[in-house]
């Protein structure tokens, strides 16, 4: 029978390297830096942020060695991360987790997009926020939010309002009649269902914490 990725202790150390680097201290939840790790552990961020919060406390003895043994000495963690990421089989998904059920949701979201690879369903995210915040006559590269937008996610301005247009075909409230022949008309759907017909502000406190990972 399948089991679920579980949590090591050796991954204390790599969630100890990111908590270090400057400005030392947790780190937003989905920052890049924990994101990428959630990805290679097939781990939700959530989850090691809330493992973060206990290195920040030194919930337990054994946190409190591993912060006494690498917390000043950065050089012999990075030499444990080092050996870590070199054991057979750590990194590489295919092998290491070969019959072990990993929840995907969170990666897909930070994969690009089979229809274009230009955009991850964290970009459609961001760009639906911005949807709920402006009105159609206002969704073109020219409107300052969507050229802000643009510059965060590194997308030109025309293809987010690109984005906010096929939005627009999928919201029932609009009801436009003519037809769309872009690809990304079913990720798109997918994201509507996802949140189009939820409580905004759910949408906007997750937008904003998913900014943290386009500002690096």
């Amino acid at each position: 029978m399948a089991k679920k990725a579980i949590w090591q202790d050796d991954y204390w150390l790599l969630l100890l390297q990111i908590y270090l680097r400057k400005p030392v201290g947790l780190k937003p939840l989905y920052s890049r830096d924990m994101v990428d790790l959630s990805m290679e552990l097939h781990i939700p961020p959530r989850f090691l942020f809330s493992r973060m919060c206990q290195i920040a406390n030194l919930d337990t003895p054994r946190l409190e060695r591993i912060w006494q043994q690498y917390a000043k000495s950065p050089q012999r963690l990075a030499r444990a991360v080092r050996l870590l990421r070199e054991m057979n089989g750590f990194g590489a998904a295919s092998e290491f987790y070969e019959g072990v059920e990993v929840e995907e949701t969170f990666e897909r979201d930070f994969r690009p997009l089979s229809e274009d690879e230009r955009l991850t369903p964290a970009m459609l995210i961001m760009i639906l926020d911005l949807y709920f915040r402006l009105t159609p006559i206002t969704m073109v590269p020219q409107t300052p939010e969507v050229a802000e937008l643009a510059q965060l996610l590194k997308l030109s301005p025309q293809l987010v309002a690109d984005v906010l247009d096929v939005f627009q075909h999928c919201d029932p409230y609009l009801n436009r009649k003519d037809v769309t022949f872009s690809p990304l008309l079913l990720p798109c759907t997918q994201l509507w269902q996802r949140f189009g017909n939820a409580d905004t502000r759910q949408l906007a406190s997750f937008a904003e914490q998913l900014s943290e990972y386009f500002k690096n």
